[in-house]
C-alpha cells in the first residue's frame, strides 16, 4: 500500500539518528518506505494498494549502501514505496515498525479487522495500521502491559518514533527468540549506559549483540532511547531472514543448473524452475553490499531469486561454492542405457548421464561422447544437492590427439611449452610442443619467438604434441645487423645482417625510430656506414617491410675540447686541433647533429660560430662529423672558488677546468631566489654557462635533485607538483622523461599521484624520473631485508643494501630495525638513490560519512573542539576488513575504522 507521510519533524531528526547509528547493522541497511497519511486528527487513511515499484526508487541510486536490502525487501513485498520514493533516512514510527515486522513474518494473511477494533485505548494508530498492531499483540511482538505505561499525551502511540531499545525487542521477538532474550535479562549488557536500559530490555540487547545484529555507539554506549532510521531497521529484517525459516511466496532458493542469455534455471525442492533475467536485473552476493555481475552466478551454486511469473526481480548468490563432486578415472567404453564405464584405480565403475550432461574436452570445448577415445583420463562431475546425484559434466583431462587442421595462434607460452590455437571450427585447443617442433614460412625456418597471436597457420599434432606449424600469412619478426644506408627518398633501408649478408628492405611510411637519449628520433638521427654504422634491430611486418628501427649499439668516437682552425662553408670541411695540437679534418652534412646555445640549431647558425679559436665537442665516424657542439657550458663538480683571482675550477670527468669571470656571475638555484657565489661550496655539482667568446663565466647553475608528487598535468607540458604540502609548477618539455623502469615517456604519460625525481639545472628541469612507489604492510623485518604485504595481497621480501632511511614519527632513522611488524609504509627511492620507508600515521576513529564530491571522509569528533575530523582520500585508497576489499561507500555510520595517512592523506582504511 502507498501512503503519504507529512510529519516534517521526523525528517529533521534523521541527522542525529544517523550519527547515533542504531545498531551498526554491519554495513548498513535498507530503508522502510512511508506507510501512512497523517490527517489533522492524527488518523490514518489508506490511499492505494500498490506494490513497490518495479523500477529503482528515485532516492536509492545504484551503489547506495542499502540498495541490496531495499530491493530484496521491496520485491518480497515487505517494503512498500511512496510515489517512487523510499526516504531511507526518515525516523521509523512504532506503527511502521510493527507493520514491517508482520510482513517480515509473512503474517499479513492472518490480519483480522474485527480484532483491530479492540486495541487498547492508549494505543492510537492510523486506520491502516490497526490490523497489524492487533496481530502483533496476538503474536506477542509487543507487550500490552509495557505499552500501557507509555506517555501518549503529546504524540499518539503509533506516531511515536521507535526507540533503539523498543526496536530491539520487536526484532528479537519477530525472530521467535523472546525466551532466549528473557533468559539473559539478569546479565549486564556491558555498555557504559547499562543503567539507562530497562531491566526488561537488557536480555534483548544482549541477544542482539551476540547475534551480531546490534552494536554500541560512541563511548561504548547503547543509547536505548535514540531513534532508528528506516534504512537501519530494514537492513535488520533483510539480514534477519537468515535466522528464520519464514517462506515468502515470490522467493525461491535453489541450485543453478542452467545459465543462458536471458534465463537462470534453479532446482528448487527437486523441481527445475526458469527465471527470465535482463540487463536491469540486480545481482548481489551474500557477503557484499555492492552490486555484483551476472557473471558472478555460476553453475551448481546456491542462489536466491525474488520474482514472479518466471521473472527474476532480484538475484543473490547465497553460497558461491559449486555443489559438485568429482571422480577421476580411465575411460573404458560407453554402455547402453545412457551409461559409461570407467576404471577408478583398479575398480570398474559405471555412471549414468542424460541429455543435460555436458561433454567437454581438455580445452573446454563441447564434444560428443563418441569423441572420447578409450584410455583417455576423464573426470566425472556430479551434483551433490539432490539424492539422484546427477552427472552434470564429463570432462576429458588427457587424451591422445592426432590431427591436422587450420587455425589461428591465440597464445604462446614458452615457459610451459604450450601453444593455444583456435581451430577452423572456432574451438580453442592447447597442445604441448618440444624442441623438434618445425615452424616455417615460405620455406624459411622460424623460431617459436616468431609466432604471434593472430597468425594464421596450418598445424599437425601427433600423440597430442605439435609436430609442424606452417604460417599461411606473413608474421612480424625481428632481425639484427649493421645499418649501411637509408635510401634517398627514405623508402628503403640497406643493412648487413649479423651473418654477414647485405640485404635491402622497404620502409613503411613512418617507421618508428628508437635511439636511447634522443626523444622523437627520426631516420635522420641514424648513423649509416658500411663499417661503423648503427647496430640496429629491425622489426618487419607481415609484408616484410620495416616498421621499427631500434639502435642497440653505436661505434662513434668522441673528441672533446677541440679548437677550430678553419671551416669552409662551401665544402662543409672543418679543421680542428685536439688537446695535443694534432690536426683533424671532418666533413659536416645534413645529418650532423648540431648543438649551440639555442633551442633550434641550424647549420647556417652554427657556421657563423665556427671561427678560428672556437672550442668544440664533437663525435665522428671516420672523417664524418656525427655531432658538433659549441662549448657554451661546462658541467662538473666545484673544486675551487677563487674570489680574489676571479676564477672557478671544476672537476669535469678526468680533467680540471678553470674559467675566469670578469663580473660576478649570476647564480641559479632551485627554490632559492637571489642566490650568490657565497651559496656555493666545494663539491657542488654545477653547470657553468660561458659568455659569447667562451672565455668567462656568465652563469652558474647548481645541479640539484628534488622529489615531488604530481598534482596535475596542465597545458603546454607544464606540471603542477607538491612537496611537503607546498605546491609549485614548472615546464618539462625540454627535460628527458623516464618511467619507473627507465623507459622513455612523454609529458602526457605523467599522471596525478606519480612520485617523481626532478633533476634541475638551476631552475630548469633537465630530467624527470618516475619513482616506483610501493604501499604495503610490514610483515617481517631484519637488518638486511623487509617482507611486505602489498594492498593487492601479494607478499614479497625486499633485500635492502646500501643506505636506508626510515621516516617515522617526524624522525629520519638509518636502520631497518626501526620498522615494526604491522607498520604501513610507503617504500620509494630517495633523490640520493637510498631506499626510503615512510611510515604512515595511524589513527583509530569512528566513521561518520563519505563526501564523494570532495573525495574525503568525515569521522566522529572526539570533543566539540576537535577540528581534525575531515580527511582527504588518496587516489587509490585501500579499504578493507581483514583480507576482504571494500569500497568507501560500504562504510557505515559508527563503524570503527583505523586510518593510515601520509601527509594527512588517507592511503588505507581498515574496518574493525
Amino acid at each position: 500500500m502507498t501512503f503519504k507521510y507529512n510529519n516534517p519533524s521526523h525528517s529533521k531528526k534523521v541527522v542525529s539518528a544517523v550519527l547515533a547509528g542504531m545498531m551498526a547493522l554491519s554495513a548498513g541497511g535498507a530503508a522502510m518506505a512511508a506507510e501512512s497519511t497523517e490527517t489533522g486528527q492524527g488518523q490514518t487513511a489508506a490511499i492505494t494498494n500498490t506494490a513497490a515499484p518495479t523500477g529503482l526508487f528515485s532516492d536509492i541510486k545504484v551503489g547506495y549502501w542499502a540498495e541490496k536490502h531495499v530491493y530484496k525487501l521491496a520485491y518480497q513485498g515487505i517494503l512498500l514505496g511512496n510515489n517512487g520514493l523510499f526516504r531511507p533516512g526518515d525516523a521509523v514510527t512504532q506503527q511502521e515498525a510493527v507493520t514491517m515486522a508482520i510482513r517480515f513474518m509473512n503474517q499479513e494473511g492472518q490480519l483480522n479487522t474485527d480484532t483491530a477494533a479492540a486495541l487498547p485505548t492508549n494505543m492510537e494508530v492510523g486506520n491502516y495500521f490497526k490490523p497489524y498492531v492487533a496481530r502483533a499483540l496476538q503474536l506477542g511482538l509487543i507487550d500490552k502491559t509495557e505499552e500501557s505505561t507509555v506517555d501518549v499525551s503529546k504524540t499518539p502511540w503509533g506516531q511515536k518514533p521507535a526507540s533503539r531499545e523498543w526496536i530491539t525487542k520487536l526484532l528479537i521477538r519477530s525472530l521467535d527468540k523472546d525466551a532466549e532474550a528473557k533468559a539473559q535479562n539478569n546479565q549486564s549488557t556491558g555498555f557504559a549506559d547499562n543503567a539507562d536500559i530497562s531491566e526488561s530490555g537488557k536480555g534483548y540487547v544482549n541477544l542482539a549483540v551476540s547475534l551480531d545484529l546490534a552494536k554500541g555507539v560512541e563511548g561504548n554506549k547503547f543509547n536505548p532511547t535514540g531513534s532508528v532510521t528506516r534504512a537501519q531497521l530494514a537492513t535488520f529484517f533483510s539480514r534477519g531472514e537468515s535466522l528464520t525459516d519464514t517462506k515468502y511466496p515470490n522467493t525461491s532458493t535453489g541450485y543453478v543448473t542452467g545459465l543462458k542469455d536471458g534465463q537462470i534455471t534453479l532446482v528448487v525442492d527437486g523441481k527445475a524452475v526458469n527465471f527470465a533475467v535482463n540487463s536491469s536485473t540486480p545481482y548481489f552476493t551474500k557477503d557484499s553490499e555492492t552490486r555484483a555481475s551476472s557473471t558472478d552466478v555460476k553453475l551448481y551454486t546456491k542462489v536466491m531469486v525474488v520474482g514472479s511469473a518466471g521473472g527474476a526481480s532480484y538475484v543473490e548468490v547465497v553460497d558461491a561454492t559449486p555443489q559438485v563432486e568429482s571422480v577421476e578415472g580411465t575411460f573404458a567404453r560407453s554402455l547402453s542405457g545412457n551409461k559409461i564405464g570407467i576404471f577408478v584405480g583398479e575398480n570398474y565403475e559405471t555412471y549414468s548421464y542424460d541429455e543435460a550432461t555436458a561433454f567437454i574436452d581438455q580445452n573446454g570445448n563441447a564434444i560428443k561422447l563418441s569423441d572420447i577415445t578409450a584410455d583417455s583420463v576423464i573426470e566425472v562431475q556430479r551434483e551433490t544437492f539432490s539424492a539422484d546425484k546427477k552427472t552434470v559434466a564429463i570432462r576429458v583431462k588427457s587424451g591422445i590427439v592426432n590431427k591436422s587442421d587450420n587455425g589461428v595462434v591465440a597464445e604462446v607460452s614458452t615457459s610451459g611449452k604450450t601453444i593455444k590455437l583456435v581451430n577452423a571450427a572456432g574451438a580453442t585447443e592447447q597442445f604441448a610442443y618440444n624442441d623438434n617442433l618445425l615452424i616455417t614460412y615460405q620455406n624459411r625456418i622460424l623460431s617459436v619467438a616468431d609466432l604471434k597471436a593472430g597468425s594464421a597457420v596450418k598445424y599437425t599434432v601427433k600423440d597430442s604434441v605439435l609436430q609442424t606449424i606452417v604460417l599461411t600469412q606473413g608474421v612480424e619478426q625481428s632481425v639484427r645487423g649493421t645499418l649501411v644506408e637509408i635510401g634517398g627518398n627514405q623508402s628503403t633501408l640497406t643493412f648487413k645482417r649479423e651473418g654477414g649478408s647485405l640485404e635491402a628492405k622497404l620502409l613503411t611510411e613512418k617507421p618508428e625510430v628508437i635511439i636511447n637519449g634522443i626523444q622523437d628520433a627520426t631516420l635522420n638521427d641514424l648513423i649509416t656506414d658500411a663499417t661503423n654504422g648503427d647496430q640496429v634491430e629491425l622489426t618487419l611486418n607481415a609484408d616484410d617491410q620495416v616498421t621499427r628501427i631500434q639502435v642497440i649499439g653505436r661505434q662513434m668516437e668522441p673528441m672533446n675540447g677541440v679548437t677550430v682552425v678553419s671551416y669552409n662553408s662551401k665544402t662543409k670541411v672543418l679543421t680542428v686541433l685536439d688537446n695535443n695540437k694534432k690536426p683533424f679534418v671532418f666533413t659536416l652534412d645534413e645529418k650532423t647533429k648540431l648543438d649551440y646555445n639555442t633551442t633550434k640549431p641550424t647549420l647556417a647558425g652554427l657556421e657563423s660560430l665556427l671561427n678560428d679559436g672556437r672550442k668544440l665537442d664533437l663525435t665522428y665516424v671516420g672523417t664524418r662529423a656525427l655531432s658538433v657542439k659549441v662549448i657554451y657550458k661546462y658541467e662538473g663538480t666545484i673544486s675551487n672558488i677563487d674570489t680574489s683571482g676571479k676564477k672557478i675550477s671544476l672537476l669535469s670527468g678526468n680533467q680540471t677546468i678553470t674559467v675566469p669571470y670578469s663580473t660576478v656571475p649570476t647564480v641559479e638555484m632551485y627554490n632559492k631566489s637571489g642566490a650568490s657565489l657565497g651559496d656555493l661550496k666545494i663539491g657542488d655539482k654545477v653547470t657553468i654557462t660561458l659568455g659569447a667568446n667562451q672565455d668567462v663565466v656568465q652563469k652558474i647553475a647548481l645541479n640539484t635533485v628534488a622529489q615531488f608528487e604530481v598534482v596535475a598535468l596542465e597545458a603546454n607540458s607544464r606540471i603542477r607538483v607538491k612537496s611537503d604540502l607546498l605546491t609549485s609548477q614548472f615546464y618539462v618539455d625540454q627535460a628527458v622523461l623516464t618511467g619507473e623502469s627507465g623507459q622513455t615517456i612523454t609529458p602526457s604519460q605523467l599522471t596525478a599521484g606519480n612520485l617523481i625525481n626532478v633533476t634541475f639545472e638551476g631552475v630548469t628541469p633537465k630530467a624527470v624520473q618516475v619513482v616506483k612507489r610501493t604501499l604495503a604492510e610490514v610483515t617481517a623485518v631484519d637488518a638486511s631485508s623487509v617482507t611486505l604485504k602489498q594492498f593487492n595481497g601479494q607478499t614479497e621480501t625486499v633485500p635492502v643494501s646500501g643506505s636506508v632511511k626510515v621516516v617515522k614519527s617526524g624522525s629520519t632513522l638509518t636502520s631497518l630495525t626501526s620498522l615494526t611488524v604491522g607498520d604501513r609504509v610507503e617504500m620509494t627511492k630517495d633523490t640520493d638513490n637510498s631506499t626510503r620507508f615512510r611510515v604512515l600515521t595511524v589513527m583509530s576513529k569512528q566513521f561518520w560519512s563519505y563526501d564523494g564530491v570532495g573525495n574525503q571522509i568525515l569521522v566522529k569528533r572526539e570533543t566539540t573542539a576537535d577540528t581534525n575530523y575531515r580527511f582527504a582520500l588518496g587516489s587509490s585508497v585501500f579499504v578493507h576488513q581483514g583480507d576482504n576489499t571494500l569500497s568507501v561507500q560500504s562504510l557505515r555510520d559508527n563503524d570503527n575504522i583505523v586510518l593510515y595517512l601520509l601527509n594527512n592523506v588517507i592511503l588505507e582504511i581498515q574496518k574493525q
